[in-house]
């Protein structure tokens, strides 16, 4: 059995309808089961029977309130994320667990690969750094899958904000300067179920951290345009909106994004033999699924 943890999260929610209709066993919890609670973590998934895969959707993402909840964070992304590491070593399970571009500090000028060292910008991107530190120290068997610039059907995010906002304005300023590849949620869902079921397939996928996004790389603006784009054509936006490129020194935060954030996907694509999808196929794919 399959436990899923975050099945109310943007990806969580992904996994267990992809999991739901590939016939697979599992069990989701969300925020009922304590991930900061280590021996109550354990002690339920004791209650549970067999589990042989443990898979953590769930974190703390809010990067810029992270800097005023240091704690919280903290205990999400790190300690939560060490508890599941040791619970999925006591019971037997193997681990998949979602990390993020922003353990880098995104000042580099190619795509990052999984043996660069991190070098976190703020709270958030230092304890999903400490988070992965913790499941390699605690587990031998686990993949850590960094990701970037997350989007799909569940929770709040780029596309859906964009499409939100393209309806109601007249006007849009979006960054330029940041770099990265979208991905869409489902793709990476997909992905944990090529892992999951690779042993089977007779494929033997060597445990430790991996990245993983849609091919191609643009920046926040590039990508708005094509949103925008598509979005018309499909009904989704139904009014003009005009797209303005500005600088991230023109919306002031509490932490500096990463300026440069595309991953190397040569390992992932190696160890599983496959290709993956660009970003604007993708987009292409998840918009049909939006409500105009």
């Amino acid at each position: 059995m399959i436990w899923l943890i975050g099945t109310k999260g943007m990806l969580g929610a992904e996994a267990a309808r992809l999991f739901e209709a590939q016939g697979m066993q599992y069990l989701g919890t969300d925020r009922e089961v304590d991930i900061t609670h280590g021996e109550r973590l354990t002690a339920f998934a004791q209650a549970q029977g067999p589990i042989s895969w443990i898979v953590n959707c769930a974190a703390y993402t809010a990067v810029d309130r992270a800097e005023d909840e240091p704690l919280i964070c903290g205990r999400i992304n790190r300690d939560g994320a060490a508890n599941i590491a040791r619970t999925a070593a006591e019971i037997g399970a193997k681990l998949i667990h979602i990390s993020t571009d922003y353990v880098f500090n995104g000042k580099g000028s190619r795509p990052y690969r999984e043996d660069d060292e991190p070098c976190p910008l703020g709270v958030y991107g230092r304890t999903k750094r400490e988070g992965e530190a913790a499941i390699l120290e605690s587990h031998e068997a686990a993949y850590i899958i960094r990701t970037s610039w997350l989007y799909g059907a569940y929770g709040k995010n780029f596309v859906t904000t964009m499409l939100r906002l393209m309806e109601e304005r007249d006007r849009l300023s979006v960054v330029h300067d940041q770099r990265g590849s979208p991905t869409w949620a489902y793709d990476l869902a997909q992905l944990m179920l090529r892992l999951i079921t690779a042993p089977a397939a007779g494929r033997t996928i060597p445990y430790g951290i991996y990245h993983f996004s849609n091919e191609g790389n643009i920046s926040w603006f590039d990508f708005a345009v094509e949103i925008y784009r598509e979005a018309q054509e499909r009904g989704l936006v139904t009014r003009p909106c005009i797209l303005n490129p500005c600088s991230s020194a023109e919306f002031p935060a509490k932490v500096t994004r990463p300026g440069y954030s595309v991953l190397d996907k040569s390992k992932i694509k190696a160890a599983l033999g496959i290709d993956i999808p660009d970003w604007k196929r993708s987009l292409h794919s998840f918009l049909p699924h939006q409500r105009a």
